[in-house]
């Protein structure tokens, strides 16, 4: 039983010895271990408020990034829109000058023809003036081949004229 209860002795060099002991930590390693938990406790809590800033920094720059898409977007449609309205605005300039084009050189065509025809008509008249004149020179040869016809011929148009 003796290795089980231990004596006054041991009790007061362990108590002795575990005072010192306290004493010795108290002094030197207590300070530098409480120092040391406290400056570890200040750093995580700060990299954890940077951690929480930097939390909200990303909400806030997704939150932009979503305002600016949706920005783009609006864009986007707003050039496609301008961008439709200049195409079928400049279909439809096109597409008018094409016909008042296509109108100017069908006018420009039937002047041309209507020119033409003037022409062709001049043309035959012409002709057929000429073929008149033909006919009648050599009407008159047939018919003024003999002198006494020419005569009364002469004399037939001189009782036509009137003098006043």
């Amino acid at each position: 039983m003796a290795l089980i209860t231990p004596s006054f002795g041991l009790i007061f060099w362990m108590l002795l010895g575990f005072g010192l002991l306290f004493f010795i930590l108290k002094k030197f390693a207590w300070p530098f271990i409480t120092n040391t938990i406290a400056a570890r406790e200040h750093r995580i809590e700060s990299q954890l408020m940077e951690a929480e800033k930097v939390r909200q920094d990303m909400a806030n720059l997704k939150s932009e990034h979503q305002v600016l898409l949706v920005q783009a977007k609006e864009e986007r449609d707003q050039i496609l829109a301008d961008a439709r309205k200049m195409r079928d605005k400049l279909y439809e300039e096109a597409k008018e000058k094409a016909n008042n084009e296509a109108k100017a050189i069908v006018e420009e065509a039937k002047k041309a023809i209507h020119f033409e025809k003037m022409k062709a008509m001049t043309d035959i008249k012409n002709e057929i003036a000429n073929m008149s004149i033909e006919i009648a020179e050599k009407i008159l040869r047939e018919e003024l081949s003999d002198q006494n016809k020419q005569e009364a011929l002469v004399s037939k148009w001189m009782d036509d004229v009137h003098l006043n």
